[in-house]
């Protein structure tokens, strides 16, 4: 008895048995997939391809031919039907993705192919149009009728010239990466519509056959970051919910009558609790589904011209599974204290952002998805409240009284003020100090700021956290002597990054790099002080001195706290330094170096004679600039006051006047 026919004979319910000769021994590998009235059956499975790795070897199939049978199980039909050529033929595919080559024992390694070794519809579902009889021939070996029919006669094609594209696990990825890399390959420009996401899946529309069937092409031709090929399925559909959903004049007027019969005026709440099923639209043909995009925005709309005193509103029973459309609600309805969503299709507490501007003090949730989420009641209240602070009822249930420090006025925050020294006395302790600090600190030797330290001084250097190369960025030179407390955790380095005692404090301020500082950009503030200790903080901007004296472009903010004690007369000598650069802001940068320094003196106005008294008095309140500038611009000018003005009006036109000049 022949082989096949002895086959034929034990599995009678199988299609088609297929002869595959290898290594002149012939073996018989059965074709698996039961038909159905002439069609492929199949059921749902994970429709990502990873790229193609050689299965030779592998479980139970090992030293087989396993994989050629399989690919030509799934590919036979579109070169005619199993009954045509063999698997040593070669198939020419529509869009270049699968070719065989008869000069290879085992050609699949050169192949791209579904690993699940069954035939696709769109959207790897069961293709229940062709179970039912619809549709025509094969996936385009025939009459293009099937859903691959682009490989065929005819393509895709819709009644309705409407089609969705999905994309199997989508939504891991950026909308604007997945868009774009669709267009660079698709052979027609297309405008993807209503694009979203359905669980892991991503879809949108098109409204045209060509580009549906030009997007088809693309599966497995874009390769994502985790090695995934991407596939697109295409289905006719029909137009978007949005697009045929409209309610009409006539039935808006319905609509609103409906509405103002289920309003409370008493209570200011309107109850539209399964409103789809509501009589008085039934009777009259009217279907408002919420979960509709226009549908809610007709409600919200007849909201906001009728009642937008609301205060109370119902939509329970109604099928939503996302509030997107409710953010409106904030404008439309701002006195809203109590939402119901109960029995409705919210799968997760992330859809409660979307509506998180409410002010609600009651909301119903029950009997949603997202209630099955938690995993008790103390973090599901948690996650609610952490939307609604000032809910005091949820699910009907009293909750605690919230804690907060909401603010029912609108406030101001006050604007910042310069230096704060408590006294003119410290005001002056402190300017000649920095003075005489800085102008060393700047110059070419910093040996005698020796005097500035006490024996037992200590000094630590910190700059912001980074995850960039500390040797590519600009504070690359203080990076590594960083101290940060943060990134820093072994103790023995932190001991080693804190430099003790005068000389190792000089010696390390040495190898810094030259610096310029911009002394009007100086904000000092005094944290402490008493008859044996003055804490002072300074805050301003640099530039880095290399060659020549001249600057980079580069300019760095550095904050800096000095814990002095009294040394001499009246002189101050620093035990602890603390020294934080960072990069400057814009604002920083801008401000930075447009006008040159004031020298700081013991008083703000030194002996002056009673005209230049006077003088100064009335320039500091024409102009808004405290005295010290406006001493500083009348004596540039020679005390000429029609000149000074003149010069102070030009640079202030131009920006080139620091706001510390007018801080009084």
């Amino acid at each position: 008895m022949d082989r096949v026919t002895m086959f034929r004979r034990i599995y009678p319910n199988l299609s088609v048995v297929t002869r595959v000769v290898s290594n002149d021994c012939e073996e018989f590998m059965v074709k698996r997939e039961v038909t159905h009235e002439g069609f492929l059956v199949q059921t749902e499975h994970d429709d990502r391809t990873l790229p193609f790795r050689n299965r030779k070897g592998r479980g139970s199939h090992k030293g087989r031919a396993f994989d050629r049978p399989r690919r030509d199980r799934r590919r036979g039909n579109q070169s005619g039907g199993f009954g045509g050529p063999g698997p040593r033929a070669r198939l020419d595919d529509g869009d270049g993705d699968v070719t065989m080559s008869d000069n290879s024992q085992d050609s699949s390694s050169q192949n791209r192919f579904n690993p699940y070794g069954r035939p696709w519809r769109g959207d790897g579902r069961f293709d229940r149009d062709k179970r039912q009889g619809k549709g025509g021939g094969g996936r385009g070996g025939g009459g293009g009728g099937g859903t691959r029919g682009d490989r065929g006669g005819g393509g895709l094609k819709s009644q309705s010239n409407w089609f969705k594209v999905t994309i199997p696990h989508g939504r891991k990825y950026d909308k604007k990466w997945l868009v774009t890399a669709l267009q660079n390959i698709c052979a027609v420009p297309y405008s993807p519509i209503q694009y979203h996401s359905d669980h892991s899946r991503v879809h949108f529309y098109v409204e045209d056959s060509a580009a549906a069937n030009a997007l088809l092409k693309c599966s497995h031709k874009i390769t994502d970051s985790d090695g995934y090929k991407v596939e697109v399925h295409v289905n006719p559909s029909n137009p978007p919910a949005f697009l045929q959903s409209d309610l009409k004049p006539q039935h808006l007027e319905h609509l609103k009558q409906c509405m103002a019969k289920r309003f409370d005026g008493s209570q200011q709440a309107l109850d539209l609790n399964n409103i789809r099923m509501d009589p008085d639209l039934v009777s009259q043909n009217i279907e408002v589904i919420l979960n509709r995009k226009t549908n809610m925005e007709a409600v919200l709309k007849i909201i906001e011209e009728n009642i937008p005193e609301l205060t109370c509103l119902n939509l329970s029973n109604n099928r939503i599974h996302k509030l997107d459309d409710l953010a409106g609600l904030v404008n439309k309805a701002p006195n809203l204290k109590a939402l119901n969503l109960s029995h409705n299709e919210l799968k997760t507490d992330r859809e409660l952002e979307k509506v998180k501007d409410l002010k609600l003090v009651e909301l119903w949730l029950n009997r949603n998805p997202l209630c099955d989420l938690f995993k008790d009641q103390a973090a599901y209240i948690s996650a609610v409240r952490e939307r609604f602070p000032r809910l005091l009822k949820l699910d009907g249930n009293d909750l605690p009284p919230p804690i907060g420090f909401d603010v029912e006025t609108p406030t101001t925050i006050p604007p910042a003020k310069g230096s704060y020294f408590g006294s003119d006395e410290i005001k002056a302790l402190i300017l000649r100090f920095l003075q005489q600090y800085y102008s060393i600190y700047d110059s070419g030797d910093r040996q005698p700021l020796l005097d500035a330290y006490h024996d037992g001084a200590s000094l630590s250097i910190t700059t912001p956290y980074s995850t960039q190369n500390p040797s590519r960025s600009s504070l690359g030179e203080y990076c590594k002597d960083s101290r940060n407390l943060k990134r820093i955790k072994d103790s023995t380095m932190r001991f080693r990054l804190l430099k003790h005692t005068r000389l190792n404090v000089v010696a390390f301020i040495n190898e810094l790099p030259k610096t310029q500082h911009d002394i009007a950009s100086f904000t000092v503030d005094v944290n402490t002080y008493t008859n044996t200790l003055l804490s002072f903080t300074v805050s301003g901007v640099f530039k880095e001195v290399v060659v020549d004296g001249k600057s980079r472009e580069s300019t760095m903010a550095f904050s800096r706290v000095f814990i002095t004690v009294p040394a001499g007369s009246s002189g101050l000598c620093i035990v602890n330094d603390q020294l934080f650069i960072r990069m400057a802001t814009t604002e920083e940068i801008r401000r930075a170096f447009v006008a040159p320094a004031p020298t700081p003196s013991s008083s703000p106005v030194p002996t002056l004679t009673a005209p230049q008294q006077e003088m100064l008095t009335a320039f500091s309140l024409k102009s808004g600039m405290n005295l010290e500038w406006s001493q500083k611009c009348l004596q540039d000018n020679e005390w000429d006051f029609n000149r000074a003005a003149q010069i102070f009006t030009q640079l202030k036109a131009e920006g080139k006047i620091p706001d510390v000049a007018f801080i009084k």
